[in-house]
């Protein structure tokens, strides 16, 4: 499914006043997934319901959150809800989905630099509402949008797969709640699309050691593509070793500060965290300040990635420029192209060759 975010829009905004301006798409509209609509009719038969759900968000207390330090106010009722779909926190049983969100609210806080999780609420797969922020505190999920919105995100789920229908229900029943108690406006309508960055499995989710690294000269104006070399993986737990793996490779014999890589690329389709967006990688002698290193997990010089790997990365580096990490006139190189190595291999760098912004 292809990780676009929901956005609903108040009716009767006349020419949108003071409101955020998002265009509507058409040609975005006609391609949306079935699967997307099917999941927008479900979530938004809520407001049908009528129900107070109150009792089914589970406190921050409850899950032993950390002290909750953001200070920015939502003005209520807001406008839209944006939820988003989170990958590699998969649980089912509440005990290890209070585990995931502690994961994340420490990796949030002491690897991203944030005050604390980035949405108001999180929907479990154990059917669960977790409190995040909360509904007077502004989330931090999608930029120009957070004092307007409540953000909730769903995790939990494997990859690939939808929020199961008890999470779905609890997010419906969260919502009747939002208008109920004043937090939403009730005037919505129409979903609106924004283009959202793929599901990245985060540095918590495939148990990165923790480190401290120079930081990012942001936006980047080079992205480099690179292969690991060595083994691919086609399976999320396989590639969250490799990701170990290299990791340790990278800091116990290259004497780096942390993962040589921005973001490494399985084919399995999925996108995993290596320094971020904020943290200077060590890919590329020279350019590791200016330039994200994007790194395809295999061997790439006789085979190129699947679809799935190709098609992560590129919508990567657009979400990269959508939210302003990288120049929008950007350059994209091969490994090759900076430095003497054989990544990112030629079967990919023939590829890489016909992306937008090439530079040989």
């Amino acid at each position: 499914m292809l990780p676009w975010f929901l956005v609903f829009s108040a009716l009767g905004l006349g020419a949108w006043g003071d409101f955020p301006q998002i265009s509507w798409n058409e040609t975005k509209a006609r391609n949306l997934s079935e699967e997307l609509l099917d999941l927008f009719a479900r979530i938004s038969r809520l407001t049908q319901k009528g129900r107070n759900d109150s009792s089914i968000i589970v406190p921050r207390k409850e899950w032993e959150a950390r002290p909750l330090t953001c200070t920015a106010q939502l003005t209520l009722p807001v406008v839209y809800v944006i939820t988003e779909q989170l990958t590699g926190l998969e649980c089912q049983e509440e005990d290890t989905c209070r585990q995931r969100l502690r994961d994340l609210q420490s990796h949030s806080v002491h690897t991203k630099g944030w005050c604390d999780v980035a949405f108001n609420f999180l929907v479990g797969e154990d059917g669960r509402v977790y409190e995040g922020v909360g509904w007077n505190v502004q989330g931090l999920h999608t930029q120009g949008y957070n004092n307007v919105s409540l953000g909730i995100a769903f995790f939990g789920n494997t990859i690939g797969s939808d929020p199961s229908p008890a999470a779905l229900s609890a997010a419906e029943g969260l919502i009747s709640y939002a208008i109920q108690k004043g937090c939403l406006s009730p005037r919505y309508i129409r979903p609106l699309l924004l283009k959202a960055c793929p599901n990245i499995i985060t540095r918590s989710s495939w148990e990165a050691r923790e480190t401290h690294c120079p930081k990012m000269n942001l936006p980047a104006k080079y992205v480099v593509i690179i292969h690991t070399a060595g083994t691919s993986c086609n399976i999320s737990m396989d590639c969250q070793v490799r990701v170990r793996d290299i990791q340790s490779y990278h800091m116990d014999t290259q004497n780096f500060c942390d993962i040589g890589y921005h973001f490494l690329v399985g084919l399995d389709g999925g996108v995993y965290e290596g320094v971020g967006w904020h943290v200077q990688g060590s890919h590329t002698y020279g350019y590791n300040d200016i330039a994200l290193g994007i790194a395809f997990i295999g061997n790439f010089v006789e085979k190129p990635p699947n679809a799935a790997a190709l098609e992560a990365a590129q919508n990567l580096i657009q979400c990269a420029v959508n939210e302003g990490y990288l120049m929008p006139n950007y350059l994209l190189v091969g490994h090759s192209d900076l430095s003497s190595t054989l990544s990112p291999g030629q079967a990919l760098y023939n590829i890489i060759r016909t992306w937008p912004h090439f530079k040989h």
